[in-house]
């Protein structure tokens, strides 16, 4: 009897910006989905009425309605159709309406092309190919892949050697370890091959979004919870310690924990205990430590948005991921994997204009910015096999790196040479500002004008130039 074919999920895919829809239409593709788009509310009713869907992936703001209209749209129609929205960084009134209208998930522009696919095979069982290992600051590949290949480090640049024997060095111990850098340097990566290099390769590893879990599910998902400790817990279940038993527990954007939380946290770690939910005895707990965060943490810990006494549990050791621009020698290296993974190792390559044009910008993004600018310009490229710089649609101006930093020349005390531009550390020292004024304020937005002696609108403009909240409004 022949072997019946199993169909291929079908994904519905709403957004009214044209880019974006085709950069998620092509990734998804690339996942062996079949891709159906929609530009508004209205075409996606429509959509929804002439076939079926396995997941249906929808903007929150749309040009004739909202994402909240599909997902009504979906419970009219009694439709069993898991969907998940994108919406605004940091808008967290939208994602939380959206759940309760009955989404799955949400994601936070700008979408993180990783995370997307992770949604989507959380979501359907996506067909199984074969793909080359993901990028961070460089390629990365999970301990638990079915290649025998590790996470590393890409580039022979100064400050990636000494990252390189940083890493090698503390792997071997168990001892808990912070990983700080800008937004998109590769921290998870990091603390990867932690994992994968030290005497807790064999186990799992457990990467948490500490600022993605709402405050009222914290303690359970951490902890873990006993069946009837409160509505809708029908059966025991295990939190993030009990899952990263022997392994390595990561938790990503620790700053973003409620201060609730950190006494619950600084505890466990400590006593090295849990309790779940609903529990009067505790569990022993065999996990390593390894945290991250954009932020700093020692200015959270005087303004009294972090406790110092978790500070110094947690950061025992110390790793400082580099900015993209800090290597720009070695960005060629690393957009050639990156370029490769997205084109399944097609051959496609980049003109010696366009890796000038990239070690020429400054990546506030860093490597998921680089990541999003290739998935954009492959898209939509009208020769996707050999990328111009006019491809990769950068304003090199707004951004530079000195040449000195291109070359790799280390900068001398008392001198320029090598040091970023004066933009980029004027950028670096305005978004530390905003986020310690949101962080005071509690992502208060209008507060956190107030605070600085500024409009809101001016407040909402500079969000937007550095990248911290796109509007989609």
């Amino acid at each position: 009897m022949a072997k019946k074919l199993e169909a291929t999920p079908r994904v519905l895919v709403v957004d009214d910006e044209p880019d974006l829809l085709t950069l998620m239409q092509l990734t998804l593709t690339k996942l062996g989905l079949e891709v159906i788009t929609a530009d508004s509310r209205q075409s996606a009713i429509a959509a929804l009425d002439r076939q079926s869907y396995s997941l249906c992936l929808t903007d929150m703001n749309l040009g004739d309605g909202t994402g909240l209209d599909v997902l009504a749209a979906i419970a009219e129609r009694g439709l069993d159709l898991p969907c998940a929205v994108i919406t605004a960084f940091g808008n967290a009134d939208n994602a939380v309406a959206a759940l309760k209208a009955g989404a799955f998930d949400y994601l936070a522009k700008p979408v993180s092309l990783d995370q997307l696919r992770t949604l989507v095979k959380s979501a359907i069982k996506v067909p199984e190919r074969r793909a080359a290992p993901p990028t961070g600051v460089v390629a990365s590949t999970s301990a638990a892949s079915a290649s025998n290949s590790k996470p590393a480090l890409v580039g022979e640049s100064q400050a990636i050697e000494a990252l390189r024997a940083l890493l090698a060095k503390l792997a071997n111990t168990n001892t808990a370890t912070h990983i700080h850098g800008e937004s998109g340097t590769g921290k998870e990566l990091a603390a990867r091959i932690l994992h994968s290099n030290g005497p807790r390769a064999a186990g799992p590893f457990v990467a948490v979004n500490c600022g993605a879990i709402p405050e009222n599910l914290m303690e359970s998902e951490f902890f873990g919870y006993r069946k009837g400790a409160f509505t809708g817990a029908e059966t025991d279940r295990d939190g993030f310690f009990q899952a990263a038993t022997s392994g390595t527990l990561f938790l990503d954007e620790v700053a973003d924990l409620p201060l609730s939380l950190q006494v619950k946290l600084l505890r466990a770690i400590q006593e090295k205990r849990v309790r779940k939910v609903g529990n009067t005895a505790e569990d022993a707990i065999d996990v390593r430590i390894v945290s991250a965060t954009h932020k700093n943490l020692s200015t959270l810990v005087q303004s009294g948005l972090f406790r110092q006494d978790l500070f110094y549990r947690l950061n025992v050791l110390q790793v400082e991921m580099p900015a993209l621009r800090e290597i720009a020698s070695d960005i060629p290296v690393i957009a050639s994997r990156t370029l490769a993974r997205i084109t399944g190792n097609s051959g496609a390559t980049l003109t010696p204009g366009a890796s000038n044009a990239l070690m020429r910008y400054s990546f506030p993004g860093n490597v998921r910015e680089l990541e999003n600018v290739l998935e954009r310009a492959v898209a939509l490229a009208e020769n996707p096999a050999l990328l111009e710089a006019s491809d990769l649609r950068l304003t090199v101006d707004d951004h530079p790196v000195t040449q000195a930093a291109a070359s790799g020349v280390t900068a001398d005390a008392g001198t320029l040479a090598g040091r970023a531009p004066l933009q980029d550390f004027l950028d670096r020292s305005e978004r530390e500002t905003l986020e310690l004024a949101l962080a005071q304020t509690r992502g208060n937005r209008t507060q956190a004008a107030k605070l600085l002696g500024i409009t809101f609108r001016s407040m909402r403009y500079r969000l937007e130039r550095l990248g911290m909240e796109p509007d989609d409004l």
